[in-house]
């Protein structure tokens, strides 16, 4: 896929089954098993991948050729190596970027996308997250965020992120990809797990996912132009069917983006959770994330083999 790049993949479910390709968020997050959870394994056949620099695959933390478009290519890869035909995409947060992403670029391949937490890489989306919005809310958790960072450089959180995220010194990376990490692991769900998720205390973990995130945010998803994947959607996914699902209390990636998704996405559904924030593992958001992959798994049925 990329003379600099391996990229871990693995399957399981029903090998006959209807293809889907679980997208990780982050980007850098890497996969993890409890995704296979949102299907049906005996109704599914079950991809899940390690987008470039995270993960399994290699190099670890790795920035070069890693954008949005070549983890397109990579999916791309995968799908023609597998022989899946069309496949459902399945992607939370920036999962449900990427997942948009590449279902405006290959509608012809997409079954249909479930998306959890839209997030679509605007201006508006990172000022709100990393400067200054839900800091409003979490006070305490941005204290610990802001740590790292000198007071005549915090007018603009993310570049001076990015300056020790990407720079020579060691322990200068390890505290910033410590205390990025953490602020987003805080401020992830209001029902469900009231401990950060033990992987945001990971440096391997943390170290991937700062760095690889804040390259994406500063490169604004490699996109030509805030809010590329609406208009894109409107013409693209005119005939993609969709399920979206956001917590109304999604402090992470806020409701407004799923909404005006909704609009320029005629075919999806949107599903608002009243009592869920951001994170896939709230009660309410598995219990509607599972209950899409069953629908879709019954207006697909045909695609079942033995």
């Amino acid at each position: 896929m990329s003379e600099i790049h391996e990229i871990y993949w693995e399957e399981s479910g029903n090998p006959a089954g209807i293809p889907v390709i679980a997208v990780h968020g982050g980007p850098g997050g890497g996969s993890s098993p409890e995704m296979r959870r949102f299907f049906d394994p005996g109704k599914y056949r079950i991809i899940l991948f390690d987008q470039r620099g995270c993960g399994r695959s290699t190099p670890h933390s790795e920035l070069r050729e890693n954008t949005t478009w070549d983890l397109i290519d990579d999916m791309e890869a995968l799908r023609e190596m597998l022989g899946v035909k069309q496949w459902l995409v399945f992607g939370g947060s920036w999962g449900s970027t990427l997942s948009l992403a590449y279902g405006v670029s290959h509608p012809d391949n997409t079954l249909g996308l479930v998306l959890r937490g839209i997030f679509l890489v605007s201006k508006a989306e990172i000022q709100w997250f990393y400067q200054s919005g839900a800091s409003r809310l979490f006070p305490d958790a941005f204290d610990r965020y802001l740590a790292p960072i000198p007071e005549d450089e915090r007018d603009d959180l993310l570049m001076a992120f990015h300056r020790r995220l990407t720079g020579d010194d060691r322990q200068t990376r390890v505290e910033a990809a410590r205390a990025w990490a953490r602020w987003e692991g805080e401020t992830l769900s209001i029902k469900g797990p009231t401990t950060t998720p033990a992987r945001f205390n990971e440096d391997d973990f943390v170290d991937a996912f700062a760095r690889i995130e804040c390259h994406y945010f500063v490169n604004r998803g490699f996109f030509a132009q805030d809010n590329w994947l609406l208009e894109e959607a409107k013409t693209q996914l005119k005939d993609v069917p969709g399920v979206i699902v956001h917590g109304r209390y999604d402090v992470v990636t806020p409701l407004s983006t799923a909404w005006a998704l909704s609009k320029a996405w005629p075919k999806a559904e949107l599903n608002i959770i009243p009592d869920a924030g951001h994170s896939s593992m709230e009660p309410g958001i598995v219990d509607r994330l599972i209950q899409a992959t069953d629908d879709f798994a019954v207006k697909y049925a045909s695609l079942i083999g033995g």
